[in-house]
């Protein structure tokens, strides 16, 4: 199939409607916790890892699942078809589930779009790399996050001006918006052809079956290049992706409230900062594919992360010195706020958009699926650490440990990052060698 950018940006819409979804659930959920149900930071953070645990436990299956399955859509398609929709309806219901009190009733109605979600969402990653060649990657994976960053700035932009309307709104549109998103990447994305099969009927059990034997199994092969290999490149920048989407998920996770309970701002203009970032990395996510491919995305990726650790430790300073004197986007301090989020958005950019081609340039074309479930393996294996660990420091010691939380894992990640040797653009020069894809 002929490389296309309008097909990427199409593609991209999927991107898009998963962005404002959790950007919306991770923004205002742990205030209705906290507020509605009265938890603690710490239990707040585990019910915020559902989302996680599905990942964990769902994403490897899905993608080699999707990896064998053909139908007249294709393989990714039917995934999309049948997790959207439902996704959808379940993310609709959350704010009448709070409206009735109960929290059963509330659980289960996250617990079930969480599901939904985990359903298509490898999938849909998985599709970049079906329609990309190797070395078009980075670039490809930059439009759809910049899709993804115009996804999330709806959300917290224009998610500001519906909560202080009703907070039922923004979990309304952002279910639209999304169903609409994955039906015009349903109708308008083609898969490849030969996972086209006109015709044929599905065996769904023999298929479950047959990808329950393996997809662990492949899973346990995946984990075993990963610990076993003698050259590390693969362990260290899944490493590297771990300790990053901890710090990273903690920030997503507490900021609103963080900005509401030790800023003494309303909980939608601390969505509305996490907005800036959003804006700047839609701004610069197709640049930092375009930067990875021309300097390497290992420079890249540790350029990104020196900047969002600088940002994180000046907002701390910032939010310690002095703090905001009104909810207005013009208070001074505020202010001050948006522009380094500006750069940390940059920063982020820098290091999300190039890290997905390092880990799936790593292996073969017929291991695409189970790469990109283990990518996700490990970035969603790091949310489940992060957000029980941040609201157990925030529960001891207070919110002002939450940004040198996260500065913390941000470090740690660039210096794990330095012993990357392979995954970058063929070609580039590293520190010691040619970075090359292993097709081992």
């Amino acid at each position: 199939m002929e490389f296309k950018y309008s097909r990427i940006f199409l593609l991209g819409f999927g991107f898009f409607g998963i962005s404002i979804i959790w950007s919306l659930y991770n923004a205002y959920i742990p205030i209705f916790l906290q507020d509605t149900f009265k938890m603690s930071r710490t239990v707040t953070g585990f019910v915020m890892t559902i989302d996680n645990l599905f990942a964990v436990l769902l994403l490897p299956f899905l993608g080699a699942l999707s990896d064998k399955t053909r139908t007249r859509l294709g393989r990714r398609k039917p995934y999309i078809l049948l997790g959207a929709p439902s996704a959808a309806l379940m993310f609709a219901l959350i704010p009448v589930a709070r409206e009735y009190g109960s929290l059963a009733l509330f659980m289960g109605t996250i617990i079930f779009m969480n599901f939904f979600m985990a359903l298509f969402r490898s999938p849909v990653i998985a599709f970049m790399p079906d329609i990309t060649p190797s070395e078009k990657r980075s670039q490809a994976n930059g439009v759809i996050n910049f899709m993804g960053g115009i996804g999330a700035l709806l959300a917290y932009f224009g998610g500001k001006v519906l909560y202080d309307m009703n907070y039922a709104y923004p979990f309304f549109a952002g279910a639209a918006v999304m169903l609409l998103a994955n039906l015009l990447v349903v109708l308008f994305v083609p898969e490849p052809e030969e996972y086209r099969v006109p015709g044929e009927r599905i065996n769904l059990r023999k298929l479950l079956s047959e990808t329950s034997h393996k997809s662990f199994g492949e899973l346990k092969e995946n984990l075993k290049d990963v610990f076993a290999s003698h050259e590390r490149s693969l362990f260290f920048i899944l490493l590297s992706i771990f300790l990053w989407f901890i710090a990273f998920n903690s920030i997503e996770t507490f900021f609103t409230s963080y900005a509401k309970y030790h800023l003494g701002i309303e909980e939608s203009t601390g969505a509305f900062l996490m907005g800036v970032v959003s804006l700047s990395f839609m701004l610069f996510a197709i640049p930092a594919g375009l930067i990875g491919g021309r300097i390497g995305r290992k420079k890249t990726i540790t350029t990104g992360l020196v900047m969002v650790s600088a940002v994180m430790l000046l907002a701390y300073l910032l939010g310690e010195a002095s703090k905001p004197g009104s909810s207005s986007l013009t208070d001074p301090v505020v202010l001050k706020f948006m522009v380094l989020f500006f750069f940390g958005g940059v920063g982020w950019a820098l290091v999300n958009v190039n890290s997905l081609p390092m880990v799936v340039d790593m292996t073969t074309e017929e291991k695409l699926g189970g790469y990109t479930g283990l990518y996700y393996f490990f970035s969603q294996a790091a949310n489940l650490v992060a957000p029980p660990l941040a609201g157990a420091f925030l529960d001891v010691i207070g919110y002002k440990t939450l940004l040198p939380f996260a500065v913390t894992f941000f470090i740690l990640s660039a210096v794990t990052m330095q012993f990357v040797r392979r995954g970058d653009i063929v070609g580039v020069k590293g520190d010691a060698l040619d970075y090359v894809p292993d097709m081992d």
